[in-house]
């Protein structure tokens, strides 16, 4: 009597579930289709227009982010797919939506020089310019080297003077990869050449410290640019530049090796490579840190009269001492002191 009961009772549970499934199986089953944000990315770099498609009508957000480079539309505008684009803006995805590094679509097709992409974006009312100490679709085009989408983007009312986060202007984008062109070109433009990043650099320090003295010329007048060159080097501080690596682009170009290794194409990874190093070159570009710089310390003397002798430290009109980078020190044996007869204080 008990195992009946028991089958009866189990044969009821079953037929319950059973009826259910209408409801409760059909929204997990739907759940658990959805991307993740890995797959996701994957997914839209091959171009998968139907597994986008399919996604969509289950549910998928139109701006749902990716785990790199960020939205649907995002990963069209950097690859240059308009079809992806079309199909994510007309299932309702932002335009003007950011990814975590701050970064719309009309950014990254800028970046990558997608000059189709940048159009489609602006004439369905992308934003051109990004807004007050903002990486802008312009310093991003700039920076690439991208001629035709910088003359697209001002002739479209791109900000010339627009500032990153850090203060770099436009033209500095130019100087900081030595384009001498477009640094040529933004000038005759218009661009501002006395403008200082929150590090206190200006179009001028990062020609010199990067030795573009083709640019230095152009940023400053003859007398100016003879004194900077007649300067020690050390006054410009040392290069910073992006090491260009991390963990993951390390395990990145180590796949990649193996797929050439055995004779499959890399296009898909080498994509992926790309879009990491562009990551790199923007973060370093927004923590990159000043040159540390001493005091200078003008001294003047007379042989004729060397009781004649002073000693200043050299400030700006803003009242902050004006220096350059100390240089490491060259000789480590015990200094010989004069007598302290002789011994004056300034």
């Amino acid at each position: 009597m008990k195992r009946t009961m028991k089958r009866t009772v189990g044969a009821l549970w079953f037929a319950m579930i059973i009826g259910m499934g209408g409801a409760l199986p059909a929204a997990s089953l739907a759940a658990a289709s959805l991307p993740t944000p890995l797959t996701f990315v994957h997914s839209m770099e091959l171009g998968d227009l139907k597994q986008a498609e399919a996604w969509l009508d289950q549910g998928l957000p139109p701006d749902f982010l990716g785990s790199r480079i960020g939205s649907g539309l995002m990963i069209g505008a950097w690859e240059g797919n308009l079809d992806l684009m079309k199909l994510f803006i007309s299932r309702g995805a932002d335009i003007n939506q950011l990814n975590a590094n701050g970064e719309s679509a009309l950014a990254l097709a800028a970046w990558r020089g997608n000059l189709d992409a940048v159009k489609w974006l602006v004439d369905r009312g992308a934003r051109i310019n990004a807004g007050e100490r903002k990486w802008s679709a312009l310093h991003y085009a700039v920076f690439a080297g991208h001629g035709e989408v910088v003359d697209y983007l001002l002739a479209q009312g791109a900000n010339l003077n627009a500032l990153s986060t850090n203060g770099s202007s436009v033209l500095m984008m130019a100087i900081y990869e030595g384009r001498e062109e477009m640094a040529r070109k933004l000038l005759e433009k218009g661009a501002e050449r006395a403008v200082r990043n929150d590090w206190g650099d200006g179009a001028l320090e990062w020609a010199m410290r990067y030795n573009h003295l083709n640019i230095a010329r152009m940023v400053t007048n003859p007398e100016e640019f003879n004194i900077a060159v007649n300067q020690p080097k050390e006054k410009w501080g040392e290069p910073q530049r992006s090491l260009r690596s991390s963990k993951e682009l390390e395990t990145l170009l180590s796949m990649r090796e193996k797929l050439v290794e055995r004779g499959m194409s890399t296009e898909v990874i080498d994509k992926r490579i790309s879009a990491e190093r562009v990551r790199i070159v923007r973060s370093e570009l927004d923590k990159q840190a000043p040159a540390v710089r001493a005091p200078t310390l003008e001294i003047s003397a007379n042989r004729n009269k060397p009781q004649e002798q002073s000693a200043n430290i050299v400030y700006d009109d803003g009242g902050k001492a004006v220096g350059y980078k100390a240089p490491p020190a060259t000789y480590f044996g015990k200094p010989k002191m004069p007598p302290k007869g002789n011994v004056k204080n300034y």
